[in-house]
């Protein structure tokens, strides 16, 4: 499924349109139109999506489902699947400065890896798994989370399986991230294991 992703006003989005502070280092757009060709059903759909603060997500505020094929499937008029679109969408509204030089471009996540079906490259993952790697490893927790929380997704299930670790290690270390200053205005409850309770949390073994 191809998916383009505008601005409100009706351009591409890019780095630079992302504007709001999410996070210690994140900035994302205030709100997005993503527009999604279904080839095999002839069927276009289009959201419109606004960042709420009180949420701590986008909002979608329109969508509409419309065949743009002479021959469709009427029955595929009427379900919609909004999270697959808002999960390829999402990584191209947020973005991250890589390096502190004077040179340093903002860059979106979608632009971080070319891998299907992932939002950070296996060099990346593999790199801050590793022991001692802190700051690094928070900034890309407060990117997958960060992904996954304004998309309305599972944060812990999304760090677990791209930095292919268990998910009460996942818990653990969104807990360090926040004692560190990071993932600041960035909550969620979707798939919240027991093991992410402040009172609950322990170390994971090594």
């Amino acid at each position: 499924m191809k998916v383009e992703v505008k601005t409100l006003h009706g351009n591409d989005m890019t780095a630079t349109d992302a504007t709001e502070a999410v996070g210690a280092t994140l900035r994302i757009a205030p709100g997005f139109v993503a527009i999604a060709v279904d080839e095999e059903s002839g069927i276009q759909t289009t959201i419109e999506a606004h960042y709420e603060p009180d949420r701590g997500r986008y909002v979608i505020t329109k969508l509409t489902n419309e065949a743009v094929a002479a021959e469709f499937l009427e029955d595929r008029l009427k379900y919609v699947a909004t999270q697959a679109i808002l999960q390829v969408a999402i990584p191209r509204c947020i973005a991250l400065l890589l390096d502190d030089s004077p040179e340093a471009r903002p860059t979106t996540v979608a632009d971080l890896t070319s891998s299907e079906g992932r939002i950070i490259p296996v060099w990346m993952a593999q790199a801050v798994i590793k022991r001692g790697v802190k700051d690094e490893r928070w900034e890309v927790i407060e990117i997958l989370y960060g992904t996954a929380a304004l998309a309305g997704l599972a944060p812990l299930k999304l760090i677990a399986q791209e930095l292919e670790i268990p998910e009460r290690t996942a818990a653990y270390w969104v807990q360090e991230a926040r004692t560190a200053g990071w993932l600041a205005g960035l909550t969620s409850n979707l798939g919240r294991p027991s093991s992410d309770r402040p009172d609950a949390a322990t170390p994971p073994s090594s």
